[in-house]
C-alpha cells in the first residue's frame, strides 16, 4: 500500500512533464528516428508513474535503456479532438458559442449528458439532442500535445529518467557530394541535409545512421515536404561530423547541438574537403541479352548511347579513402573558360565502404556518338547432349559499331559485352579483353574529329 501511495503522489507531483532535459536523436534515411530522452525526474526504487509529453511516440517501441529500469506499461493519448473532449466533459457544464441571425454571436450554457448520441441539458431542464453551438473547453480537458502515462519499475533509485523509442516518418536525411574536377585530380565535399516532417527538437544531439536496416513494422506513408528557409548547422561547431561503425551501419555524430522543426531543412558537413585522383571513361553498353534467346536485329543502324563514367580513387591510408561514404547524390562540376563552375554530371551512389573506389555514371557524351548494326546472323541446331533431352542451339551474330568523335582531342571508348552462360567472341577487329567469366571489353581509340569502327562476331549456345 505504501508503494502504491508513493506512486500516486509522484504522479500528482509530476503532473504532465514537458520535453525538458537532454535529447539525443539517431536519424535514418528511411524516416525512422530513434529518440533518446534523459529527463531530470528522479526515480525511486519500485514502481514509478509519470505522465510525459513525447512528440511522435510509438508506445510499442518505448523502453528504458537504463538496465536498472524496466517499462511496465505505457498509455499514449493523442492531442484532444472535439469528440474526445466532449466525451471527457460528461457531467460538466460548458459554454457554447452560437452565431446570431443578424450577425455577431451569443453564448449558451448547457450540461454535457453524453456526447454520442449527443444529449445536452439546458438550465431550465430541457434537453438538446444536437450540439448547442461551438463548445468552449476548460484547459484541464484539452491535451495540446500527445501524452503518455508511463509506469516504470526500478530495481534501485535513479537520479534521472531515461527513455528511448522509435518515431517513424518523423524525419529523414540525405547525403550529397560535390566533386570539382581539376585536371587529373578533384576536390570532394560531402554534406548531409536533415528534413523534419513532424519532429521538433530544441538543442538536440544528432546522429545520422547510414546502412540497410530491415523494416519489420508497417510504416506510415511519409509526406516528404520541405518548405521555409534552410538552416546551416550550429555556428562555431567543428567543420565536420565524426564517424564510427556500429554493427553493420555507420553512425555520423554531427557537431554541436541542432534545433529541428518541421519544414526547415538543416545541412551540415560530413567531412572536410578532400583531394582525390579520378579517371573518366566512355563506355558503349553491349547488345547481348544477359539470359535467353539471342535474336535477329533489323538491318538498319541503331543509335546507341556513349555513357560517361567517373571513378574517384579511394585508396587505403588516404584521408578520403579511409572514410565510408553513405549513399546519396554525386554532383560533378568543371570550370568553363571564365572560371565559372558548371554542373557537368549527376548520379546516385550506393553506400561505399572504406578503401572502395566511388564509381558513378554521370550521363551520356555529347560530342561522342555511336551507331550499331547487326551485319550477320545464323542459327544452327545442336545434337541433344543426352538421349531424351531436347536439342540445343548455337547462334552466331556479327556486329559493326561506328564511333564518331567531334572533340578536338583523341579519346578511347570501351565497348562492353556481357552474357550469362556459354558464349565467346570468335573474331573481332580489335582484340577483346576478358574482364570476367561473363564480360569482355573492346578498347577503341578514336581520333580527334574522326571516326573509328569496331566489328566483332559472337557465338552463344543454349
Amino acid at each position: 500500500m505504501a508503494q502504491i501511495t508513493a506512486s500516486l503522489v509522484l504522479a500528482i507531483a509530476v503532473g504532465v512533464m514537458p520535453l525538458a532535459g537532454q535529447t539525443s536523436l539517431s536519424i535514418y534515411s528511411d524516416g525512422r528516428v530513434v529518440v533518446r530522452r534523459t529527463l531530470p525526474q528522479a526515480l525511486q526504487k519500485g514502481r514509478n508513474t509519470l505522465t510525459l509529453r513525447l512528440e511522435g511516440l510509438d508506445g510499442a517501441t518505448l523502453f528504458s535503456p537504463d538496465t536498472a529500469v524496466a517499462l511496465v506499461s505505457a498509455v499514449v493519448r493523442p492531442p484532444s479532438a472535439q469528440d474526445a473532449a466532449l466525451a471527457a466533459a460528461a457531467g460538466q457544464t460548458l459554454s457554447f458559442v452560437r452565431p446570431r441571425v443578424a450577425g455577431g454571436a451569443d453564448t449558451v450554457r448547457a450540461t454535457v449528458v453524453r456526447s454520442d448520441p449527443p444529449q445536452y441539458r439546458l438550465p431550465d431542464g430541457r434537453y438538446l439532442l444536437s450540439l448547442p453551438g461551438e463548445p468552449l473547453f476548460p484547459g484541464e480537458l484539452v491535451r495540446t500535445g500527445p501524452e503518455a502515462a508511463v509506469a516504470l519499475e526500478a530495481t534501485q533509485a535513479r537520479p534521472r529518467t531515461e527513455l528511448a523509442y522509435v518515431s517513424d516518418g518523423a524525419a529523414r536525411w540525405e547525403a550529397a557530394y560535390q566533386v570539382v574536377l581539376l585536371g587529373a585530380r578533384c576536390q570532394v565535399s560531402g554534406t548531409a541535409t536533415i528534413a523534419s516532417q513532424s519532429l521538433r527538437a530544441d538543442s538536440a544531439e544528432v546522429q545520422l545512421v547510414a546502412g540497410s536496416i530491415n523494416r519489420a513494422r508497417q510504416a506510415p506513408s511519409p509526406v516528404f515536404r520541405v518548405q521555409g528557409a534552410m538552416k546551416i548547422a550550429a555556428e562555431g561547431a567543428p567543420a565536420a561530423a565524426s564517424e564510427e561503425a556500429v554493427g553493420e551501419t555507420h553512425v555520423y555524430q554531427l557537431p554541436g547541438r541542432l534545433s529541428l522543426e518541421p519544414g526547415t531543412p538543416v545541412t551540415t558537413a560530413l567531412f572536410p574537403r578532400a583531394s582525390a585522383a579520378y579517371t573518366q571513361e566512355y563506355i558503349i553498353p553491349g547488345v547481348l541479352p544477359w539470359r535467353g534467346f539471342l535474336g535477329q536485329s533489323p538491318g538498319d543502324e541503331n543509335r546507341v548511347p556513349v555513357q560517361v563514367w567517373y571513378t574517384l580513387k579511394r585508396g587505403r591510408g588516404t584521408p578520403f579513402g579511409e572514410r565510408p561514404l553513405p549513399g546519396g547524390t554525386v554532383q560533378l562540376y568543371q570550370a568553363d573558360s571564365a572560371g565559372r563552375l558548371q554542373l557537368v554530371g549527376e548520379a546516385t551512389s550506393a553506400h561505399t565502404a572504406p578503401g572502395r573506389d566511388l564509381r558513378v555514371q554521370s550521363g551520356d557524351a555529347f560530342d561522342i556518338t555511336a551507331a550499331r548494326v547487326q551485319t550477320d546472323y545464323t542459327q544452327e541446331q545442336l545434337p541433344p547432349p543426352k538421349r531424351g533431352m531436347a536439342p540445343g542451339q548455337r547462334i552466331t551474330a556479327s556486329y559493326r559499331i561506328t564511333i564518331s568523335n567531334a572533340k578536338p582531342a583523341a579519346v578511347t571508348v570501351d565497348v562492353r559485352e556481357a552474357r550469362f552462360g556459354v558464349w565467346r567472341v570468335t573474331e573481332s577487329s580489335v582484340p577483346p579483353e576478358k574482364l570476367s567469366a561473363t564480360e569482355v571489353r573492346f578498347r577503341i581509340p578514336v581520333p580527334a574529329n574522326g571516326d573509328a569502327t569496331l566489328t566483332y562476331t559472337v557465338q552463344a549456345e543454349s
